[in-house]
């Protein structure tokens, strides 16, 4: 099996943890749907978010989703001036049997600006 890193981010409109909960929730699935996975798949998942998303952890919003056994952690992104705000950006790494031009990253509302060529 080939290891193969996916990348994805969505962003919110507040922060606040059930919003949190709801839209990682959105791209995770997204991740999972598009790539064809399973948490068997999976390796580890790293989220990131931007400063001022401090209301919980994106990663209580996976565990909650059955990702219990999947090693997951959270950081936090660089606070660049003009930075794009509320982001929550994953990557994931999986065992897949698939080139990698063929993996889909998944780029979700105003995250889209931040990968205009890799979203969908």
């Amino acid at each position: 099996m080939t290891i193969r890193a996916i990348r994805g981010a969505i962003t919110l409109d507040r922060d606040e943890k059930d919003h949190l909960h709801e839209r990682t929730t959105e791209l995770v699935e997204a991740l999972m749907r598009e790539n064809s996975l399973t948490t068997d798949d999976l390796i580890s998942v790293i989220f990131t978010c931007t400063p001022d998303i401090v209301s919980d952890f994106p990663a209580a919003a996976a565990r909650r989703m059955g990702f219990g056994a999947v090693p997951l952690m959270c950081a936090q992104e660089m606070a660049v001036p003009g930075a794009l705000p509320l982001v929550v950006r994953v990557m994931m790494h999986a065992q897949l049997e698939r080139p990698r031009e063929e993996i889909s990253h998944v780029y979700l509302r105003g995250a889209v600006s931040l990968r205009r060529d890799l979203a969908q």
